[in-house]
């Protein structure tokens, strides 16, 4: 029963959620880019820029440098604290992103679930790092959610950020089937690091 999803596409345009994270609607606005040296000659008298300056600077003496894009996204790990028997699923994002939506990841109805981002910032400043997705059903978008990540420099360490906490699978009988989520990762200049489609399967159990 949980392979066949047999719900009318009508039904699943009442689940359907509006756009969310409109930064226009919320009032963020993106703060000026600064290259690494030019942060490292502004002044420490402020003790808030003095904090900024260190946290973004911690890594900057040590820089390891794989080539490729400045942003190295790794892994998007999905776990659940509920349910401690049940392994952490990982999604490689290094190799070729177009079959993570060949195998669908199995998520049990009402599933409390976390979202973990792993990447790494290799040579310059990135400013208002932002996870996003689309989830859909199909075809029809289902919900909408985007993460702030926040600012980084550059580190040889691998950054690993809670995208968001005991989030709540989808439950019942209408909610079970596939679902395929449409990412991107991006910052405040628009620089796409990540896009990518990766599918999941809400099913009555874990199998």
């Amino acid at each position: 029963m949980d392979d066949h999803d047999s719900v009318p596409v009508d039904e699943l345009k009442k689940l359907a959620a509006g756009d969310g994270g409109d930064e226009a609607a919320s009032g963020y606005k993106a703060p000026a880019k600064v290259d690494l040296k030019t942060l490292k000659q502004l002044d420490d008298d402020d003790e808030s820029l003095k904090k900024y300056k260190e946290k973004l600077l911690a890594g900057s003496d040590n820089i390891k440098d794989e080539g490729g894009p400045n942003v190295l996204v790794k892994t998007l790990v999905v776990s659940f604290p509920e349910d401690p028997q049940q392994k952490d699923i990982e999604l490689d994002l290094t190799g070729d992103l177009t079959k993570l939506k060949d195998t669908p990841i199995v998520v049990k109805d009402g599933a409390a679930y976390n979202l973990t981002l792993r990447f790494r910032v290799q040579r310059e400043i990135v400013s208002g790092l932002k996870f996003h997705y689309n989830l859909y059903r199909k075809g029809i978008k289902i919900d909408t959610q985007s993460y702030m990540v926040g600012s980084f420099g550059p580190s040889s360490d691998v950054t690993e950020c809670l995208l968001c906490k005991d989030n709540q699978a989808p439950s019942g009988m209408i909610a079970r089937g596939l679902y395929v989520a449409k990412s991107h990762f991006i910052d405040d200049d628009k620089n796409t690091h990540l896009q990518c489609e990766w599918a999941l399967k809400i099913k009555k159990g874990w199998q």
